[in-house]
């Protein structure tokens, strides 16, 4: 086959797997407000996906929140505005390094998490099993772990934004190590974030994470190959599309807030 050919079978591919994926995302959607009734499958993902990954969270929002401060007093010490540390702190956190690292985080942890336990539900024939008591799998395994990351992916964002601007993170160094007053670093968050733009951000744009990465995660868990080969190929593939999605919806979502 000529390499024309190879290139239009392999986007052939990617379309078909786009709309198999379209599909699946489909059925998931329709099986949730049956989860209304079972509670108790949702807390447990939400447990799961979203407790077990606060630590990760909570570290890397502290580290990144002291390395914002270091870098960004030192580039505004040159221009003399170091008591604007508080708004470079807490913009670049709120619009964007906020949602996008802890999405990566989230794909890291919980995503590959996600797509490696319904694989090895798959190759153990366990999918198999409840389709033959009649039960859908979709309903009673994946529904439940999509809504869950769609819940806890914007409160781990949230925890990940104050851990970064307060006193873990951004606050310490900036106020305590470097001698930033701390009325103006406070003072200075209040009056350049805004609820409707900034904070608003942080919830539509790590909703709309959380929804790719737990869709990426267990359609991909769900279709893998029920070898140990597989769910491995799976898992790997969770995290690399599943991040690269999210830096192209950040990217689009960036544009559409912030056009004006």
């Amino acid at each position: 086959m000529s390499n024309t050919g190879q290139i239009f079978m392999r986007t052939f591919g990617w379309l078909g797997e786009l709309g198999r994926s379209a599909i699946f995302l489909a059925r998931v959607l329709a099986a949730l407000p049956r989860l209304v009734t079972k509670p108790r499958l949702l807390i447990e993902q939400i447990y799961s996906v979203g407790v077990l990954s606060l630590l990760i969270v909570v570290v890397a929002g502290v580290f990144v929140g002291m390395v914002l401060a270091l870098s960004g007093y030192r580039a505004l010490a040159d221009f003399g505005a170091e008591n604007a540390l508080g708004t470079s702190v807490a913009l670049v956190v709120v619009r964007e390094l906020g949602p996008v690292v802890t999405g990566l985080l989230f794909a890291g942890r919980a995503g590959s998490a996600l797509a490696a336990e319904i694989g090895l539900m798959k190759a153990t024939d366990q999918l198999s099993g409840m389709e033959m008591m009649a039960v859908d799998p979709i309903r009673r395994i994946v529904a439940p772990r999509f809504l869950a990351g769609l819940i806890a992916m914007p409160l781990l964002t949230s925890i990940f934004c104050v851990m970064a601007i307060g006193a873990g993170g951004g606050y310490f160094v900036g106020v305590d190590v470097l001698g930033v007053d701390a009325s103006a670093y406070w003072n200075g968050i209040q009056s350049s974030v805004e609820f409707d733009r900034d904070i608003a951000n942080i919830f539509i744009k790590s909703g709309v994470f959380g929804a790719i990465i737990t869709w990426v995660a267990v359609f991909q868990g769900y279709y893998a190959p029920p070898t140990s080969e597989g769910v491995s190929r799976a898992t790997t593939n969770t995290v690399v599309i599943a991040s690269l999605a999210l830096l192209a919806a950040n990217l689009m979502l960036t544009a559409v807030m912030f056009s004006n």
